[in-house]
C-alpha cells in the first residue's frame, strides 16, 4: 500500500462524471479514485478533457484505507517539482527493468536466479538503476563488494554502458593572466600547464583570446568538479605569483548525460 503524500504514475481505467478510476502502476496496479474535487483548483467542466482512457497521469496519495484497500488520489496537489522527480525516477525504474531483462537474457538466468541477483543490487545500491549507473561509469570495478558468480558483474557493466550515459559535471572560469617578464608568454604557458592536471577531473584550458583563457573541469560529481576548479585557479594564481596579473569569473555549470 503507497503511504499518504506520496507521488504515484497511475493509468487511467475508467473515466465517470464523478470523477477517474485509475490503477497504480508501480503497486501492481492497485485500485485508486481521483475524485473530480482533486483534479483542479476551479470547476471542472468536462473531465474528459483532463484525461483519457489508458492515459498515464501523476498523482498524489491523499487517502489510503488499508483495511478496504482504497486509495484516493490528487492532481491538483502535485507541485510541478513533484512531478518532473517523479516522471524522471519512472523513467529510470523503466530503463533498469529493461536492463535487467537484458542481463538475465545474456546470462541465461532463470527467474529465481534473477530475482535473487536485482534483490542483491538493491540492497547494496539502494536502487536498481543507482546499481546500473554505478556499473556504466566504472565497470565491473564498481560492483566489486558483491559477491557475484564469475562474469556477472562483467555481463552487467556492458550491458548497463550500452543503455546509460552516466551523468558528468561541467564547471568553468574565463581566466585573464599576464606576465611582466621578458619571457612572459612562457611563464603563463608553462603556469596553465602545470595547472591542467587533476588527479580526481579532466582539465581542459583554451586559449580566448590574450590574455583570456577558458577553463573547463568535467568530474562525476558536482562538488567533485568545483573542487577541482578550486585548485586549478589556485594553482595558476600561484603560478602568475608576483610578476603577473592574475583574474578570474567562473561560468555557468552544465550536466551531462545521465536519465532525464
Amino acid at each position: 500500500m503507497p503511504e499518504g503524500g506520496e507521488v504515484v504514475i497511475c493509468t487511467v481505467r475508467e473515466i465517470t462524471s464523478h470523477g477517474i478510476y485509475v490503477n497504480l502502476d508501480q503497486y501492481d496496479g492497485m485500485n485508486g479514485f481521483l475524485h473530480v474535487s482533486e483534479i483542479s483548483t476551479g470547476w471542472v467542466r468536462n473531465i474528459e478533457r483532463v484525461a483519457k482512457v489508458s492515459q498515464k497521469l501523476i498523482l498524489k496519495v491523499i487517502r489510503a484505507n488499508k483495511l478496504r484497500r482504497e486509495i484516493d488520489l490528487s492532481l491538483r496537489q502535485v507541485t510541478n517539482e513533484e512531478r518532473r522527480a517523479k516522471v524522471i525516477e519512472w523513467k529510470r525504474e523503466e530503463r533498469a527493468i529493461a536492463i535487467m531483462g537484458a542481463v538475465k537474457k545474456k546470462l541465461d538466468l532463470d527467474d529465481a536466479e534473477a530475482i535473487s541477483l536485482k534483490m542483491k543490487l538493491e540492497e547494496q545500491f539502494g536502487t536498481l538503476y543507482e546499481a546500473f549507473e554505478l556499473a556504466a561509469r566504472k565497470g565491473e570495478k564498481g560492483l566489486s563488494q558483491l559477491e557475484l558468480k564469475d562474469g556477472v558483474a562483467k555481463s552487467i557493466a556492458e550491458t548497463a554502458s550500452e543503455k546509460i550515459i552516466p551523468p558528468s559535471y561541467e564547471v568553468g572560469a574565463l581566466v585573464e593572466i599576464s606576465s611582466r617578464f621578458p619571457n612572459g608568454i612562457e611563464q603563463v604557458k608553462k603556469t596553465l600547464i602545470a595547472a591542467s592536471s587533476s588527479p580526481s577531473a579532466d582539465v581542459h584550458i583554451t586559449y580566448a583570446g590574450a590574455p583570456k583563457y577558458r577553463i573547463r573541469v568535467m568530474a562525476d560529481d558536482y562538488k567533485q568538479a568545483e573542487k577541482a576548479l578550486d585548485g586549478v585557479l589556485e594553482k595558476i594564481k600561484d603560478g602568475a605569483g608576483k610578476h603577473g596579473v592574475f583574474s578570474f569569473k567562473r561560468e555557468i555549470s552544465k550536466k551531462h548525460g545521465g536519465a532525464s
